[in-house]
């Protein structure tokens, strides 16, 4: 199990120059992949081939438009289209959408990817996007809104950390508790989380926004998936070293 507090960086650089590193690659993989994505995409504004003003924001929206999933475009089953909830889990809104989204990867990725496999684990995270996302465009087949980011796959790896490490502590802040970091078992953090996509996911709509559907969806298909995986083997009965995050990826 991966302790953060134990990492060897300097050993992990050397070890992934010598090929000899057997980390959480994946997961480093997919937040370099995001992050490499985000800074020279039109989002970021540090790339200055897009310009400024209207022309940078007519670049952001061709950029969603071309990269991201659009509901009413993915229901005709256009053999481009089809590959859209694949490319928008690497694509963000804003810097506030990347960061918290691979903090989430970062806290619970590892675990899940070491308990899996790398192979595995990158097959999963895929799926689950690409579910969620597609779920979420079933829902609002008509919709004209772009949707973009990983949330629905990491969305999947909270799920499947649920069913593998339930009592595993994860440090979390609590806005009405005026933000004090409080150490709960994973499966108290998740459940509330869950119940909170829930709720905002019924009153939620297809425009602008937080696609809480697809943090539902993902949740429910990374949940299912290692229930019916791992059922039966081993998982983390007892308390864990702990991770940390936050109460909202």
């Amino acid at each position: 199990m991966i302790d953060r507090r134990r990492i060897d960086w300097r050993g992990a650089v050397l070890g992934a120059w010598r090929g000899t590193w057997s980390g959480p690659t994946v997961t480093y993989a997919l937040i370099a992949a995001c992050c490499f994505t985000f800074v020279i995409s039109p989002v970021s504004g540090l790339n200055p081939v897009y310009g400024t003003g209207d022309t940078a924001l007519a670049a952001q929206s061709a950029y969603f438009h071309r990269w991201g999933v659009v509901p009413a475009e993915l229901m005709t089953s256009e053999p481009r289209t089809l590959l859209t909830p694949l490319t928008a889990l690497f694509v963000h809104g804003s810097w506030l959408h990347l960061l918290g989204n691979m903090l989430f990867l970062f806290v619970f990725g590892a675990m899940a990817e070491e308990r899996m496999g790398p192979f595995a684990f990158a097959l999963f995270y895929l799926g689950c996007g690409y579910l969620a996302l597609l779920g979420y465009a079933a829902a609002h087949a008509s919709s004209e809104q772009t949707l973009v980011g990983a949330s629905g796959a990491i969305s999947g790896v909270l799920g499947a950390f649920l069913y593998l490490f339930p009592r595993s502590r994860v440090t979390s802040l609590f806005p009405f508790l005026f933000f004090l970091p409080l150490r709960f078992p994973a499966w108290i953090v998740l459940v509330f989380w869950f119940v909170l996509q829930w709720l905002a996911a019924r009153s939620a709509g297809a425009g602008p926004g937080v696609a809480y559907l697809a943090h539902v969806v993902g949740f429910a298909v990374g949940f299912l998936y290692a229930w019916g995986r791992y059922r039966g083997g081993d998982t983390v009965k007892s308390p864990a070293a702990a991770t940390e995050g936050e109460s909202q990826p």
